[in-house]
């Protein structure tokens, strides 16, 4: 089947329709736009709507910049994907691994208690913590919340999501650098490649142009301000405009942030995923589906409280998809059209 970009236009402003999204949707090959369209409401009380320069928060997909950041302090030769944790810091957790390294904590693979367990809560828009969101500030923050268990299993052993082991890497990042984690990624990662609208903005005290986020209730809508930490951290709750993660992929994988080696490396499936789906792996921060009979992609994605976000690049026929919702969900059912779409289509 081909689709010409008339379709394309037709078929997914339509979906944009009848799912009532709230975002923006891009779709590019090489550096062609195919599609590109926002939708929605950046303010709903003020009817500001997004547009195509609107800053979104992407929960975990801020995770590949807590690798990449890491990728940095390898490359300078700071420390290393062997480099045991205990090496980088002191880490009151006296139930927790000690062969616990830096590789196990970017693949997923550490096997420590997560403090955000995604395998245990049930209500992602109304989860609450020992501590309020309001005193989350930075990686180090979160340390007294680490959860006072027995590991899950030995380091190395097999994949399980963790919120915490990215915390990990974000207080060895401040440790490794004297700096504050958000500054560090801002300097050596936003500002290198030009990712110009991307940052850690407090969620009371937002920039211009940057949405709100919006839990759907039965009585209604609120934002998420009181469901997310009051600043983003090492494990999610960036915020970044399409255009920037246009940059973000762009530099990344012509070599701009780090080397050939490292990008084939972090890009590789490093261990299988099985709670995630039959095909799907994780590398070093970011997440991979290996299918046979079609082309490998290489993708990074969030969701939380008012937040849903996937980017998706498949370097074979050089096709981007990056979806950013305000709303939680929103964005999986659009990503689900673009699918059934392209899916088998030349695109042209």
């Amino acid at each position: 089947m081909t689709i010409d970009q008339a379709k394309l236009e037709q078929t997914l402003n339509a979906s944009i329709e009848k799912q009532a999204f709230s975002g923006v949707v891009s779709i590019r090959q090489k550096d062609h736009v195919l599609y590109a369209r926002s939708a929605g409401y950046a303010d709903r009380s003020n009817k500001i709507e997004n547009s195509l320069e609107t800053r979104f928060g992407i929960a975990s997909g801020t995770k590949f910049f807590t690798a990449l950041a890491i990728g940095k302090l390898i490359e300078a030769q700071k420390l290393s994907f062997s480099t045991p944790l205990k090496d980088c810091i002191a880490l009151n957790c006296p139930r927790y691994s000690q062969e616990i390294t830096i590789r196990h904590l970017l693949t997923h693979t550490s096997g420590i208690p997560d403090y955000y367990d995604e395998d245990k809560i049930k209500d992602f828009d109304n989860f609450t913590l020992s501590i309020p969101w309001y005193a989350l500030r930075g990686p180090r923050d979160y340390l007294a919340i680490f959860p006072d268990e027995a590991m899950k299993f030995a380091p190395g052993e097999r994949f399980s999501y963790s919120n915490g082991g990215y915390i990990l890497l974000g207080v060895v990042i401040e440790e490794l650098t004297g700096m504050k984690y958000q500054d560090f990624v801002e300097q050596s990662i936003f500002k290198a490649i030009g990712m110009s609208h991307s940052g850690y903005f407090a969620m009371n005290k937002l920039p211009e142009k940057t949405a709100m986020g919006y839990v759907e209730e039965a009585e209604g809508w609120r934002t998420n301000i009181f469901d997310l930490p009051i600043v983003g951290a090492s494990d999610g709750g960036a915020f970044t405009t399409v255009c920037d993660i246009t940059a973000l992929w762009k530099a990344f994988w012509s070599y701009q942030i780090l080397s050939k080696e490292l990008v084939e490396i972090y890009a590789q499936p490093y261990v299988k995923a099985e709670t995630e789906g039959e095909h799907t792996y994780y590398g070093h921060g970011i997440w991979v589906c290996e299918e046979a009979g079609r082309n490998r992609e290489e993708y990074i994605l969030g969701g939380d409280a008012g937040v849903s976000f996937m980017s998706r690049i498949n370097r074979v026929n050089e096709i981007q998809v990056t979806v950013i919702s305000n709303i939680t969900n929103g964005a999986w059912a659009m990503l689900k059209d673009i699918d059934t779409l392209l899916k088998g289509a030349q695109v042209r």
